[in-house]
């Protein structure tokens, strides 16, 4: 039988005690289920550190409340071996949530090595946004579905964070991932949370493409600006009680509402799901209009996405034919889900096509 360390009870202060004093008890290839009202990740991976011992865990549930992990302790590590921090099973809103807790906890020449599914690179872009210079960043492997980096904090973080929850100074990343990198972790951010930028001038065309796709749901103050330099801070608004539950809040027709649509239109048939969440924000685009290109007519696949994907019906519309069709199944903050198809349409019906569902 497993046994269990419950640390819900437990205090900040005696939080990371508990669970060093569990694990020196345990003998090696032993196997706890730790319950936590919160996450625990930088605690186990502190243990790593301070006792110069692997260990290997894995969330039940990543959904789950309260947190149970599944927590192994391995072999001492070997010299200069840093521990591992598999994210693979932590949903993408939780990630950088988990890694950027992490990296505050570090202490100067202390680091881990990522196990990611994709490139973390936006991430590392986000730590020197928000740490200054002193992130020492190594690719240790590049496998599909697997990507390995060694992260060391080379030195005391310099950015002064306080009132943001994430940074980018943008003009470190590539231009044609800026706007992707921006909207990706945008849509992660909770309620009432602000995300602060970094920008050679004013974003206005980000700026434009913020209030298409997310209306006046966000706040946008300007709070720095010479030449070279803008810093905005951009805050998704609280959202109503209507809209937590669900509803469009620029429409009357709620998610899980049947979409009204001409009797000779047949709604495609969704034979897959496409989760781009994964993937690095400058692939998408790319993946979902190969998915789409495989379709015939009367199929379709429903899409799930960490933000609206507004800018994309825009592109599908300018592009595909009169069959293509779009819907929205779920508008939830980290997870909207559109069904996307190639409809069956009469010729007899020149408004057959005309979306009733668009993202206007």
């Amino acid at each position: 039988m497993v046994t269990e360390i419950d640390l819900r009870d437990s205090s900040p202060r005696e939080f990371q005690d508990r669970i060093d004093d569990a694990f020196d008890e345990i003998e090696t290839g032993t196997e706890v289920l730790v319950i936590s009202d919160r996450d625990i990740d930088a605690h186990l991976l502190r243990y790593q550190i301070e006792r110069n011992r692997a260990l290997d865990w894995a969330h039940e549930d990543p959904d789950a409340e309260p947190r149970e992990v599944g927590v192994s302790k391995q072999e001492p590590l070997g010299d200069g071996e840093l521990g591992t921090f598999d994210v693979r099973d932590l949903i993408p809103q939780r990630r950088h949530e988990v890694l950027l807790d992490t990296f505050n906890r570090l202490g100067s020449g202390e680091g881990f090595v990522l196990v990611n599914d994709h490139d973390p690179k936006p991430l590392y872009y986000e730590l020197r946004s928000m740490h200054g210079d002193v992130i020492d960043w190594e690719y240790t492997s590049r496998e599909s579905g697997e990507w390995r980096v060694k992260i060391v904090k080379t030195d005391a973080s310099i950015a002064d964070n306080e009132g943001v929850i994430t940074r980018y100074d943008v003009r470190e990343i590539p231009k044609p991932d800026r706007h992707e990198t921006i909207h990706h972790r945008y849509g992660m951010i909770p309620d009432g949370e602000t995300m602060e930028l970094i920008a050679p001038h004013e974003p206005r065309p980000l700026r434009r493409e913020f209030r298409e796709q997310y209306d006046d749901t966000f706040d946008w103050e300007v709070v720095e600006k010479e030449p070279g330099r803008c810093r905005v801070r951009i805050t998704k608004s609280e959202r109503s009680e209507s809209t937590a539950d669900g509803e469009d809040p620029t429409s009357a027709m709620s998610d899980n509402d049947e979409v009204s649509t001409e009797a000779s239109v047949e709604i495609p048939e969704s034979t897959a799901e496409l989760d781009v969440r994964d993937l690095p924000p400058a692939q998408r685009h790319e993946k979902i209009f190969e998915t789409y290109a495989d379709l015939d007519d009367g199929e379709g696949f429903t899409l799930v996405n960490d933000h609206d994907p507004k800018p994309l019906y825009h592109q599908f519309d300018a592009e595909a034919g009169p069959e293509f069709y779009w819907e929205y199944r779920k508008r939830d903050p980290g997870e909207f889900r559109v069904l996307i198809g190639k409809a069956e349409t009469h010729d007899d019906d020149p408004t057959a096509a005309e979306d009733p569902n668009a993202p206007f």
